[in-house]
């Protein structure tokens, strides 16, 4: 007399009771021993447990991204001040441009000073004539 399905069926059966009575022990166990946030953080490490090459996949993706951002940020940083030294030249050269404009400015000042002292001391000196 055969027993057809109960007997292949009841050792999984009993080892998923197994499982499900130690699983909620656990899960007991937790709420007794365990506050509210650090049963969070257990709950989080429960899940990331089966994942752990996923998570160092993603470390490496991350720091990677990090990498690629940290390379960008110098780049455009070198970009700046290169541009900051570029202007800085630029205003030093205008500066110099514009103060020996004014260098030639003040000597023709100068110069037409001297030529108009010369014209009012001869327009003086032939009125003194006259």
């Amino acid at each position: 007399m055969e027993r057809p399905s109960l007997e292949f069926n009841l050792p999984d059966t009993h080892e998923d009771g197994k499982l499900y009575v130690v699983d909620s022990l656990n899960n007991l166990n937790k709420l007794n021993v365990c506050p509210a946030e650090s049963q969070r953080s257990l709950d989080e490490e429960e899940n990331t447990s089966g994942t752990g090459e996923n998570m160092a996949g993603s470390n490496t993706r991350n720091q990677c991204l990090f990498f690629v951002i940290f390379i960008l940020t110098l780049i455009v940083s070198l970009a700046l001040v290169s541009f900051a030294i570029f202007l800085i030249f630029q205003t030093r050269n205008e500066v110099d441009q514009i103060s020996s404009r004014l260098l030639s400015e003040k000597k023709n000042i100068e110069e037409l000073k001297k030529l108009n002292n010369i014209i009012l001391r001869h327009l003086n000196q032939s009125r003194i004539k006259e």
